[in-house]
């Protein structure tokens, strides 16, 4: 991919998102990159970068959604890289449920809104800046459990079924910006396990050469986006460019 004069990586404030701006920032690959975060102690705050533009947000609520839009819009008419991050799998109030004895209804509807909707509401909010003639990417964090086909083992009901719908989402958004912005390429990734604090709880069984750092992350999908073509819209890809099935 050549260098991107504006990108914006949402959900920034650690993990992978924060990798994606150090790498963004040593690699040159954007004169200019926004970051969101919710955490005002986040370490993304402390990077000094004139190239930086850190902006607070919480994707369940569209009306900072749409801020974000007009924010970025008052100061790059373009984007050209667009990557969510944001996603939830457990806190200090839910876990993934093992069995249907541990669904209620608020942790599912948490479960959709910051895995799903807040999504398909940031594709809806930045379209206007993706629509321009150059190469352009929205690509948003999935995960390969959200694949119906993969389910092998069963559980995590609300997680699974969120990145599922987000696959969805983004397969439509992928649709519809081939009218609207026909040169944005539109992907879902499964990262692959990164030690990070969202699969902590959930490495005891992961194989030491299967557990990535964000670094190592990061780059493996920045390798996958820099080899898509616009055909690829609308795909789910894994963090070593093989495509996951629905």
């Amino acid at each position: 991919m050549a260098s991107s004069p504006t990108a914006l990586i949402v959900g920034a404030g650690q993990g992978i998102g924060l990798g994606f701006v150090r790498r963004f920032l040593e690699s040159d690959r954007a004169d200019k990159l926004y970051a969101t975060y919710r955490d005002p102690q986040s370490p993304l705050l402390k990077i000094s970068d004139p190239r930086l533009h850190c902006l607070p947000l919480d994707i369940t609520d569209e009306a900072q959604i749409e801020a974000i839009a007009q924010t970025i819009k008052a100061k790059s008419d373009k984007l050209y890289t667009i990557i969510n991050c944001v996603g939830v799998l457990h806190d200090s109030e839910m876990q993934p449920e093992k069995s249907l004895r541990h669904l209620n209804t608020e942790q599912l509807l948490h479960y959709f809104q910051v895995n799903s909707v807040g999504a398909v509401l940031l594709a809806k909010h930045m379209q206007p800046l993706l629509k321009h003639e150059q190469r352009s990417i929205l690509a948003t964090l999935s995960a390969k459990v959200g694949s119906i086909g993969d389910n092998r083992l069963g559980g995590w009901y609300g997680y699974r079924a969120s990145k599922t719908a987000l696959n969805m989402f983004m397969r439509t958004v992928a649709i519809e910006y081939r009218r609207t912005c026909p040169k944005a390429i539109v992907v879902t990734l499964h990262p692959g396990t990164t030690d990070t604090e969202l699969s902590r709880p959930f490495q005891r069984n992961v194989p030491p050469e299967k557990l990535f750092t964000p670094d190592r992350t990061v780059q493996q999908l920045l390798t996958v986006l820099d080899q898509l073509q616009e055909k690829d819209s609308g795909e789910f890809f894994s963090w070593d460019g093989s495509q996951i099935p629905w």
